[in-house]
């Protein structure tokens, strides 16, 4: 598809994240003021609540915009997705002629606040990415049994918490939490001394289910598309993960970029999921392309240091689509919610440096990845801040999301000193 052109000049240039292509749905506000639902385009942000309220923007059933999340625009349907899309583009159009009622409602991102995009009904996050699993499958039960028999004709995930999702540039606390000592028999509760980050995608939930869903009505569910970061106490997470799975582990925080890419920006850019080693069962078909090109990397920045890349992976790595992890999520008639996140599972490449998380670029601690300025890292210190990003590139054009970050701040006291 090529790149369409804008009279808000920013959104024209190549390396734009947000050009006129993309018009991701947000959240902000303005100093003391109230949050507010936008779009980004170029380097500024349209006030769509102002726009609704004057008139500018009509969509059938609304209002919609007058809320500070998402959520009534996603439960509104797909017609109402694409007729939000179609009208914003015609406003930011070059040559639009009703630039000069627009204008006053473009707000210079660099001075808002970002707020969560949605209300998150409930979150769920998956084991999806080959690699991933592999690499943590052989450091943990060796290269003979690193896959467990099931990982090849199944999506795996585990339920987390809505509570814990939060937007990037929240500071995130080092947890407390159980882990193992010397002995199997003589456990300590102390702050995780292995924290670490997952570098993922996450889908969201925009049309809800009752039931079972095909794979190609999954797809049609999904309103957009995050970054995601699933942060992980490994130590916490290897004492406790026998027989249930994870739990404290991954209940500290999970941050997702700001804005959310609808689907419709990222269809040009769909390819298939990776050769199959067993097929899957029939209610897991693919109707058609189920993965994304998304380029994404993992950027760390120490305390009074420079910000250093730490790895460059792609998307398509990740071995089942959402739309077949969501169908498999349907199987026992669970239901989805408008405003579920679907959390990818890490994504790695085959290569050291396409590891999506510290516990696979450090092998565990014990090949400690070295940063430019000095020192090393085996998992993330006392203040390190960790930016997650990713773009599909267009002809001419780039469909960004956003940095997804988070700066690690110290564990509390004992939170149960007394």
């Amino acid at each position: 598809m090529p790149r369409v052109m804008s009279w808000v000049e920013s959104a024209n240039r190549p390396e734009a994240e947000f050009p006129l292509n993309n018009l991701p749905c947000g959240v902000f506000s303005q100093g003391e003021g109230e949050p507010r639902c936008g779009m980004a385009i170029g380097d500024v942000v349209l006030d769509l609540a102002a726009l609704e309220a004057e008139g500018l923007i009509a969509l059938e059933g609304g209002p919609f915009l007058d809320v500070p999340f998402w959520n009534e625009v996603m439960e509104a349907g797909p017609a109402v997705w694409a007729d939000l899309r179609a009208q914003v583009t015609a406003l930011l159009a070059a040559g639009s002629t009703k630039r000069y009622l627009v204008e006053d409602h473009l707000h210079p991102r660099a001075g808002l606040r970002l707020h969560l995009p949605f209300l998150v009904a409930e979150y769920t996050d998956f084991y999806a990415g080959r690699n991933h699993a592999a690499n943590v499958g052989t450091m943990f039960r060796g290269a003979d049994n690193a896959l467990p028999p099931n990982w090849l004709h199944m999506p795996i995930g585990y339920n987390g918490r809505a509570s814990s999702v939060v937007v990037s540039g929240t500071e995130i606390r080092r947890p407390w939490g159980q882990v193992k000592g010397p002995g199997f028999d003589a456990p300590a509760f102390q702050p995780s001394r292995r924290f670490d980050i997952e570098l993922e995608l996450g889908c969201v939930i925009g049309q809800g289910s009752e039931g079972p869903v095909t794979v190609a009505e999954a797809e049609a569910m999904i309103f957009g598309y995050v970054l995601l970061n699933d942060w992980s106490a490994r130590d916490i997470q290897a004492w406790e993960y026998q027989p249930l799975g994870p739990f404290q582990a991954k209940a500290t925080a999970t941050t997702i970029s700001p804005w959310i890419v609808m689907a419709a920006a990222l269809a040009p850019f769909r390819i298939p999921t990776p050769p199959r080693e067993v097929p899957l069962l029939p209610y897991l078909a693919e109707p058609g392309p189920g993965n994304l090109d998304i380029a994404l990397e993992v950027a760390l920045t120490p305390a009074g240091g420079a910000e250093a890349v730490i790895s460059r992976t792609h998307a398509g790595e990740l071995y089942y689509s959402f739309a077949q992890q969501i169908a498999h999520h349907t199987t026992s008639g669970c239901a989805m919610t408008v405003g579920d996140l679907i959390g990818s599972g890490t994504i790695s490449g085959a290569a050291r440096d396409s590891r999506g998380s510290l516990l696979e670029l450090s092998w565990g601690g014990a090949e400690p990845i070295a940063l430019p300025g000095g020192g090393s890292r085996s998992f993330l210190e006392d203040d390190d801040t960790v930016t997650l990003r990713g773009h599909a590139q267009g002809d001419g054009y780039r469909i960004g999301f956003g940095d997804c970050s988070g700066r690690l701040r110290p564990a509390l006291a004992d939170p149960y000193a007394r």
